[in-house]
């Protein structure tokens, strides 16, 4: 029997399902190189049938940050590991199509500059299309950028790429600086180690929305598997490296986040920094160290390892991440701890409370403080009027803090609401720049103003943009980057902490002056975790039955409001439609909220829980919280419950 006839016999008995083994059959008739054969070989005699299924089981899909996916399999075969290479890698990527992977991948890249020349052309441009590339420190990052490029290159484009490993932010700004056509950022984030991803960018700098993202799905489902392995073999010769320039003018926008410099020297913090062995190493300590910060590094977390060695996840929202930090703040003694993800796009940051106990602050925290402050800060500027202005906003997700809400309607600044996912905020802000061109006219270059004068602008003839956050630790500063900064964070944090300590008060204290002024807000979060084709079947019951047979209440808690994003017409504050989406909000009897959506990186279901209650003041804080911190640890467990009931069937 040939190997496509062991796997159509598999089919036929139930061991591997139709569609993982078409996709198998797709495969093995593409012409594959000989080790890429020899590993299905290895897994079907294996009769390994649940690993092929998760590997072949679907198509990689584009979701909230572009496509991700294992690199490594949960089951590695002899004839991906080859010869390791450093920190102990495979040679290969291991095979699959649901696995980002040399094939995969060279595929998304050839359907992106599909798509991009047909838009070109359709706007009567004839320039070859531009792509900058970007890569962080994971297995397989550096290839699959110098692949990306290659195969562009071969397509007949121009291909940009870095001299090393690049925070996300950077490529958002370098799409932008350097007038490309498209970008593309090699990472997972915060994913394990065996993960990779590859996120695509448009022209605007940020993340690809629709009608972009379907119409380039459909240009890569188009290209059949057989296509691909001309494009393997790398060619550079039309690939152009960036280096100090590119970095120097990424760093002085960075820089710009700062709004009080002097105020930020003057204070002098004693700040612990951690990249997590990521790509914040690249920039995060200069910005900080010459923004007046004495910055301490984590010895042992400050060098490039894919493998994240000395965390368990390295995700800056996890305090074990932060607990080497945490521990070298103690020793220093700093009173500010911060961190970055691998990719430098989400910031998480520990305090030193008034009892001298460093305190984790979460994103939701983190972003309200920020918020606060620069809208303040703006209006002390004069840039916003004092009693505010509807043309002039902060912008968060849906499943962000409703305390952001409450900040920027007291201020009297818009609050608009976007989908999960920082590209729908990057889309929002590239709105209101078209908008301002339009109403320029023809010659005017919005990049080519000056900040405060393009401000002065939006305010008058579109919306200033003035701050966006999303619970999952991303912040961005202004309109510079089209996507969430780490980089500039760290330094939004820390003149947000010279500002604090200008006053006399820690930041658990001015968290606390915000309850004060604005009521309590508590949130938290549920992920149930469903690995494989089982597990995203089991997401998908979740998401159905939550449409199907509604929950009616949890406990004695009833449910007296039910928003479903994927039917209903939801608009946001500009009266723009909301794109329809998996996501359910709703509204409980005790004035509770949670939403529902399944994450679009990570094959789990999440839930987001909302919380909220008044304080009649100073003395009754520490009641409100504890009482609210109870009843959402009571309403957390039996939404769990329900679900993974759900998810049973």
């Amino acid at each position: 029997m040939t190997l496509s006839d062991h796997v159509e016999s598999a089919v036929r008995e139930g061991s591997l399902m139709p569609a993982a083994g078409a996709n198998i059959t797709s495969f093995l008739a593409a012409g594959l190189p000989a080790w890429a054969q020899a590993s299905i070989a290895e897994l079907v005699a294996a009769k390994a049938w649940s690993e092929l299924n998760d590997r072949f089981y679907r198509e990689l899909e584009f979701g909230t940050g572009g496509i991700r996916g294992r690199t490594i399999g949960a089951v590695s075969t002899a004839a991906e590991k080859g010869t390791p290479g450093q920190f102990g890698a495979p040679e290969h990527a291991a095979v699959g199509t649901d696995l980002l992977n040399d094939f995969t991948l060279a595929r998304a890249v050839m359907g992106l500059f599909r798509y991009t020349e047909e838009y070109l052309r359709g706007r009567g441009e004839r320039a070859a299309p531009r792509l900058v590339i970007a890569h962080d420190v994971r297995f397989f990052s550096r290839h699959f950028c110098e692949l990306a490029a290659s195969v562009w290159g071969r397509l007949g484009g121009e291909a940009f790429i870095f001299d090393g490993p690049r925070p996300t932010p950077q490529l958002s700004y370098a799409v932008r600086s350097l007038k490309a056509h498209a970008g593309a950022v090699i990472t997972a984030s915060h994913n394990p180690p065996h993960d990779n991803g590859f996120k695509a960018y448009f022209f605007d700098g940020g993340q690809v929305i629709p009608p972009h993202d379907k119409g380039i799905v459909s240009h890569v489902a188009a290209i059949p598997f057989k296509d691909v392995p001309g494009f393997l073999d790398k060619d550079l010769s039309r690939v152009t490296s960036l280096g100090r320039a590119a970095d120097d003018a990424y760093l002085a926008t960075a820089a710009a986040a700062v709004l009080d410099p002097g105020m930020v020297r003057k204070a002098g913090l004693r700040v612990v920094y951690t990249n997590i062995h990521g790509t914040g190493a690249v920039h995060a300590l200069a910005l900080l160290i010459h923004s007046g910060c004495k910055v301490m590094e984590v010895g042992g977390q400050m060098e490039f390892d894919p493998r994240f060695p000395t965390v368990k996840s390295p995700n800056p929202e996890n305090a074990e991440a932060l607990s080497m930090a945490v521990d070298t703040a103690n020793r220093r003694g700093c009173d500010v701890v911060m961190a970055t993800d691998p990719d430098c796009d989400r910031m998480g940051v520990a305090v030193r409370g008034r009892s001298g106990a460093m305190e984790l602050l979460t994103g939701n925290q983190i972003g309200s403080l920020i918020a606060e402050y620069r809208i303040m800060k703006y209006k002390e500027m004069g840039l916003i009027p004092q009693g505010g202005s509807k043309s002039a906003c902060i912008i968060k997700t849906f499943v962000t803090t409703q305390l952001q809400d409450a900040i920027g309607n007291a201020h009297g600044v818009k609050v608009i609401e976007t989908l999960t996912g920082f590209k729908w905020i990057g889309a929002k802000i590239f709105g209101y720049e078209e908008r301002l061109k339009a109403a320029m006219g023809p010659g005017w270059s919005y990049d080519d103003t000056p900040f405060m004068e393009r401000a002065r602008l939006l305010l008058e003839h579109s919306t200033f943009f003035i701050f966006g956050t999303e619970e999952s630790y991303g912040y961005l500063p202004n309109d510079y980057v089209r996507d969430k900064d780490g980089n500039a964070a760290c330094l939004m944090f820390s003149e947000l902490c010279a500002w604090v300590v200008g006053q006399a008060l820690t930041i658990p204290e001015y968290l606390d002056r915000l309850y004060l002024k604005y009521g309590f807000y508590l949130e938290d979060t549920i992920n149930i975790y469903y690995e494989g084709a089982s597990g995203s079947a089991k997401i998908r019951r979740i998401l159905d039955t939550y449409r199907t047979a509604r929950p009616g209440a949890f406990g004695d808690v009833r449910v007296v409001g039910f928003r479903d994003f994927g039917r209903e017409r939801v608009t946001d504050a500009d009266g723009e439609e909301i794109p329809k989406q998996d996501l359910y909000v709703i509204t409980l009897s005790n004035g509770y909220r949670f939403a529902a959506r399944g994450s679009g990186t990570e094959p789990k279901m999440k839930f987001y829980l909302f919380a909220s209650d008044k304080v009649a003041g100073e003395a009754d804080l520490p009641a409100a919280k504890a009482r609210v911190k109870s009843e959402l640890d009571r309403l957390k467990k039996l939404i769990e419950a329900d679900a993974r009931a759900r998810a049973e069937g």
